[in-house]
């Protein structure tokens, strides 16, 4: 309050300056009397208009530490339409001080204090932004990290923009980087570019760097990647701006500004949906979704959700995260018909009520045990819920009448070494069983692993770090194949679309990953170095664990399909009449020591050995 009496006070000296200034120029310094005496009578008026339109556009409400191109227009403004209300009251409200003529002020008048009046009262705002930015400089008392962005672009330079306008923000910018050869050399807000994407790692080590912010927010995938592998080399943190939508829509803010991740080094090209095959499956028809609060399933109800299906079923046994999906499709979603079942896929008569209360036309399959050496340890639940469950969903989708089965499989179930790959491969056998005497369409869609999925190496290598180390890698040639959560649910959705019955799609998963590797790709994106600042320990296999996982279980089988990155693998089938046979015996193991559980799935799926490690 005290600031803007003192600026309206400014302003009321700087509006009498500019006007008598106004007068000099005009007249060589040499004011005629009238004319002064003149001046003396339009003091008042000029203030009053002058301070009534400054009110009106808000040159008292703004915060002039924040001071950009908007304040500078709200500036021109005022001044000009108070210009043309003392025009006005020089035309018809002025004073006869002759007998014989009016005066009023010429209009070179008028030209020159509009001129001075933006300059000064522009001016006076604009070097107070400039003083606050030199106290925000002096900074917190905290010492200022050294800054590298990646980028020259808008992106940028509202970056620097928020830095330059923040206390809290102790950076010192060294420099931008940029691949353009026409920007090196010039400046944004007096931020130098400095060189391309190969002067990075000198650039980091020549000014001690340290942290990266990629202000790249429409950079194609491939790119980024490269980018990202570039700065790995350097000790410096990373982090990325967001995507380019929230900058074009002015939701740009420091506090968006997120580390880089693994997903951002690893991700791929965005998929691309046949969206007019997959509405004519999913809009208006009640979808049920198993183990819809998990990491797939969770993700499969957000791109359901974006098909205006007629209802949507999430059935999960963990009400907690069913729960959270539920407030999040709340939010994103208000006039979504869904409803939330709290029930497991082994209660059989449960799913039975579920299915003739709801009658879903479309079923994804998610729910499953899916850890190897949790489930090698309990091989019994794994039966229960992957095999028994399982047979209990596909069963009451063919009785009552479900359209289209999609089963979520695995890598895992390929050439199987474990008891939970085998429980997911015998899950195969039953849906392309029923497929043979149902008119409802199963099909099976196998993927490697997602990242930053529930009980992932991701979440549990961020916590290590975290920590301090070490990070635990069971083997240092372990690899596997990783796909982002959106990208797996997306393609599941799209290979239901293309299903006729029986097949088992296979998603393109890119080239397999060493996790030792990516333990090293993630220890450098926190701003460590491996076995330097955090160590790297290998504790051996665990039981049951493959050193390299397959997608495929015969590769001669293997036919593309009209999505590059959708495949499908057809092998040959088991009769309806072996699976009731093998679903009785499992009923009966599940009771039974641990070695017979695992002789029996040996004996039911042929293609699983299992391993001790």
């Amino acid at each position: 309050m005290e600031k803007d009496k003192k600026l309206i006070l400014y302003d009321i000296l700087l509006v009498i300056l500019s006007l008598y200034l106004a007068l000099l120029l005009r007249f060589d310094f040499r004011i005629p009397i009238e004319y002064m005496e003149f001046f003396k009578l339009s003091i008042i008026p000029a203030v009053i208009i002058n301070l009534f339109f400054n009110k009106i556009f808000h040159l008292y409400d703004s915060i002039w530490k924040y001071a950009s191109i908007e304040e500078l227009m709200s500036i021109v403004y005022s001044v000009s339409l108070s210009n043309v209300v003392l025009l006005i009251y020089s035309y018809f409200i002025n004073y006869k001080l002759l007998e014989t003529r009016y005066i009023r002020f010429p209009y070179g008048v008028h030209v020159i204090f509009w001129l001075l009046s933006v300059v000064t009262l522009g001016g006076t705002r604009f070097i107070y932004r400039i003083v606050e930015e030199m106290n925000s400089d002096k900074g917190n008392g905290k010492e200022n990290k050294k800054l590298l962005i990646i980028g020259a672009g808008d992106a940028a330079a509202l970056l620097i923009k928020e830095i330059k306008r923040s206390n809290n923000l102790n950076y010192e910018i060294v420099g931008l980087i940029d691949d353009d050869p026409c920007k090196k050399g010039k400046h944004i807000s007096g931020i130098k570019v400095i060189g391309g994407r190969e002067n990075i790692v000198d650039v980091c080590k020549e000014n001690k760097v340290e942290e990266i912010i990629l202000a790249i927010p429409s950079v194609d995938i491939a790119t980024k990647r490269n980018i990202i592998n570039i700065c790995k080399n350097t000790n410096a943190k990373l982090k990325t701006l967001p995507g380019i939508y929230e900058i074009i829509d002015s939701k740009f803010s420091m506090n968006k500004i997120r580390d880089v991740n693994i997903e951002d080094l690893l991700g791929r090209e965005e998929v691309k949906l046949n969206n007019d095959n997959i509405n004519k499956y999913i809009k208006d028809k009640v979808v049920l979704v198993t183990g819809g609060g998990g990491s797939i399933g969770s993700e499969l109800c957000r791109q359901i959700a974006k098909f205006n299906p007629k209802k949507l079923l999430i059935l999960d046994i963990y009400e907690n995260n069913a729960y959270d999906l539920q407030m999040e499709l709340n939010y994103n979603y208000p006039n979504l018909n869904k409803e939330v079942i709290i029930a497991s896929i082994r209660d059989e008569r449960k799913l039975g009520e579920v299915f003739e209360k709801y009658r879903p036309e479309v079923v994804f399959h998610a729910a499953a045990h899916k850890h190897v050496p949790l489930m090698e340890n309990n091989p019994a639940e794994a039966i229960k819920n992957n095999v028994i469950g399982t047979y209990n969903v596909v069963k009451c989708s063919h009785q009552f009448g479900v359209k289209k089965f999609v089963q979520i499989s695995t890598d895992k179930a390929v050439n199987p070494t474990n008891i939970m790959g085998a429980t997911k491969r015998f899950c195969e056998i039953i849906i392309q069983a029923f497929d043979t005497i149902s008119d409802t369409e199963y099909v099976a869609v196998r993927f490697g692993n997602v990242l930053g999925s529930n009980g992932s190496v991701i979440p549990l290598f961020k916590k290590q770090i975290a920590h301090g180390g070490p990070v635990t890698v069971t083997h240092p040639e372990i690899n596997r194949y990783f796909m982002t959560i959106p990208e797996a649910a997306q393609l599941v959705i799209q290979a239901g679309a293309m299903a006729k019955g029986g097949e088992i799609f296979v998603l393109d998963m890119g080239e397999p990953v060493k996790i030792a590797d990516l333990a090293k790709d993630l220890i450098r994106l926190s701003g460590y170095q491996p076995d330097v600042d955090i160590k790297i320990e290998y504790t051996g296999l665990r039981p049951g664990e493959k050193l390299y996982e397959e997608l495929l279980m015969n590769e001669i089988a293997l036919t593309s399909t009209e999505h590059d990155k959708i495949y499908i693998e057809k092998p040959a089938g088991n009769s309806i009449e072996f699976v009731e046979e093998s679903i009785k015996e499992f009923k009966d193991v599940v009771y039974k020591d641990n070695e017979e559980i695992f002789k029996l799935m040996e004996k039911k799926v042929p293609t699983y050995t299992r391993k001790i490690n």
